[in-house]
């Protein structure tokens, strides 16, 4: 009887397939083993995971009305270089006026454009190359953020400054987009500084590349937003949302 069990098991091995045989091997690896020990593979997809939940919750936070307009760590000001702008407001006739819509629309600009960032992002984090998976799950709260911000920057921004263009085009405030808003504000405040007065007055003509200027700032709050979601995956069990989250950032509780 045990003969004939073992004949049947032996032709069951033959008939199976290389290719269900080698499926059944993979599932086991991916197991992580018995024993329970985390692989490296699962470590990798894990800090994607955490990064992929922390853009969409910052998209989430941010790319709505007043995501950026009324968060004082977020809201976008006028650029450094306009500030003769400002330091010279009571020159430009309704100058305030100017100063006070462009920045609103440079934040609706901001606010319409991240809408555009979680395809752009998930992208460039599948894309990402994680050499050293055990070095950035130990590091730091915002060492998996980091990772891609130093990997993926170019990348990203190259990306996301034409979603900030086009919004920059779009009429967000006032049926008014806000390139038009900020050439009206630049033009008055540069014919003052063009003239014989502002000349006397040792004024500066302002020059500013506002897509560039949006796009970094719109990219620095995507990434602390996420790097706040990815310490809040390392610190809170109640924040990994999913079993990968779980398995892998479950050995930091373990420290």
């Amino acid at each position: 009887m045990k003969k004939n069990i073992a004949l049947a098991f032996i032709i069951l091995l033959t008939v199976s397939s290389c290719s269900e045989l080698m499926q059944i091997a993979s599932q086991y690896a991916n197991t992580g083993t018995t024993s329970g020990v985390v692989t490296n593979a699962e470590n990798i997809s894990g800090l994607k995971s955490s990064l992929n939940v922390g853009i969409e919750k910052a998209v989430g936070n941010l790319g709505v009305e007043n995501g950026f307009y009324k968060d004082a760590a977020f809201k976008l000001l006028l650029p450094k270089d306009a500030q003769p702008i400002i330091d010279n407001i009571r020159l430009i006739p309704g100058g305030e006026a100017l100063v006070d819509k462009a920045v609103l629309s440079l934040n609706r600009s901001a606010e319409d454009a991240v809408k555009e960032a979680t395809p752009i992002f998930k992208t460039a984090i599948s894309s990402m190359s994680i050499t050293d998976a055990v070095g950035i799950l130990f590091g730091k709260d915002n060492a998996a953020t980091e990772y891609l911000r130093k990997s993926t920057y170019t990348q990203l921004k190259a990306a996301f400054a034409p979603k900030i263009q086009t919004s920059l085009e779009k009429p967000l405030v006032a049926n008014v987009s806000t390139t038009k808003t900020w050439n009206t504000l630049t033009s008055n405040y540069n014919k003052v500084a063009g003239s014989a007065v502002g000349s006397i007055a040792g004024l500066k003509t302002v020059n500013v590349n506002l897509t560039d200027y949006v796009t970094e700032k719109a990219l620095d709050a995507l990434f602390v937003k996420v790097a706040a979601e990815e310490k809040s995956i390392r610190t809170n069990p109640l924040a990994r949302v999913n079993d990968l989250l779980k398995r892998v950032f479950g050995q930091l509780d373990k420290k």
